[in-house]
């Protein structure tokens, strides 16, 4: 497992929706044609509108998009097996690679030269699109202003924290992975048993967490650093987005991209594949930093915007902190048994 610091190689960008709805497949998007479906974790809706319009326009395929939870959506497609709706998925790990392992996903044929190895799955069955790390989230009321995993014990944020639930959510999951790497597991489940006692409850939604941390219904949730920003850029939310420090002031957070596959039975395949390419084609890589508020996952674009230390991109928000990419397939291998150690340990 290596640490990647992004202090000085990334500019973030925000994305958005084209269509959004969670409870349900999507519905046609306008003029004729191919219409193709994209079930993906929420947070990338703005990027998606503005892109998949330049798609629609290059190929004359449209778009439908379908957002829920980083779990939900690989259960959706999993559950549709003998009736394929989705035709390409968008989640983060280690979801993805649950549905790589549960045989979800085909080969996308994409072209991923310039792109991290360890950002493509076996055989090019997916590949990210996106790059995001963990981040949290305060109030800007909250006193005293949280600033180490500590601070969060304070009786003072006494049923005023909450973080999506791990096992559900990708970025909660990413909460007891990292609490795992930096106190080992016994001392992650004791932390987390602890921080019960300041804990709401759980949540499916990382995103929903975001209004009420803006008005002050809670003082502190987990968040990314791509779904926090845009949220303080699209809809005016007041937060501030932090990093937990450990007692030697070091702060870590974990890299959780958006991962795309397409789907096994995906009902418009060559489609699929043509947008799975269309989103890491250079012209498109160069608008995650400006437009999602993302990472770029080409190498080139990276490097070509790094170097910003304005707290308003993810650059500036990561400097200082060690970015870290877990094994994923081995998060997953152990996935069951941690979130019921983590069940049994907290109650939830």
């Amino acid at each position: 497992m290596k640490i990647r610091n992004w202090t000085a190689v990334a500019t973030v960008a925000l994305v958005a929706t084209l269509l959004s709805a969670c409870g349900g497949t999507g519905t046609s998007s306008s003029g004729g044609g191919t219409t193709l479906t994209v079930y993906s974790a929420d947070g990338l809706g703005n990027w998606y509108k503005g892109q998949f319009a330049k798609f629609t326009k290059d190929t004359g395929i449209n778009v439908n998009v379908v957002e829920a939870g980083s779990g939900e959506v690989v259960s959706r497609v999993e559950k549709e097996q003998s009736n394929p709706q989705a035709d390409l998925l968008v989640t983060l790990p280690p979801f993805i690679q649950k549905a790589d392992k549960s045989g979800l996903l085909q080969a996308g044929d994409a072209d991923t030269t310039g792109i991290s190895p360890d950002l493509v799955g076996p055989g090019g069955k997916y590949v990210a699109i996106v790059n995001n790390a963990l981040s949290f989230i305060a109030n800007p009321g909250a006193n005293p202003m949280p600033v180490s995993w500590d601070d969060l014990l304070k009786p003072e944020f006494k049923g005023k924290v909450q973080y999506s639930t791990p096992g559900q959510a990708g970025d909660g999951t990413a909460v007891l992975v990292l609490l795992q790497h930096l106190m080992g597991t016994p001392g992650a489940l004791d932390y987390l048993g602890k921080l019960q006692a300041n804990n709401v409850g759980p949540s499916s939604s990382t995103g929903k967490l975001q209004p009420k941390v803006s008005n002050g219904e809670l003082l502190v949730a987990n968040g990314d650093v791509q779904m926090n920003l845009g949220s303080i850029k699209d809809d005016g939310s007041k937060f501030v987005i932090f990093f937990p420090e450990m007692a030697d002031h070091t702060r870590t957070t974990v890299a959780l991209p958006y991962v795309a596959g397409v789907t096994k039975g995906a009902p418009h395949v060559e489609a699929a594949k043509k947008l799975l390419s269309f989103l890491l084609s250079d012209a498109v890589q160069k608008t995650v930093a400006t437009d999602a508020l993302g990472i770029p996952v080409k190498d080139a674009v990276v490097s070509a915007s790094a170097g910003s230390s304005d707290t308003t991109t993810p650059t500036g928000l990561l400097k200082g902190v060690q970015v870290w990419s877990p094994d994923w397939n081995a998060v997953l291998n152990d996935l069951d048994a941690d979130v019921a150690a983590y069940q049994k340990a907290t109650g939830n």
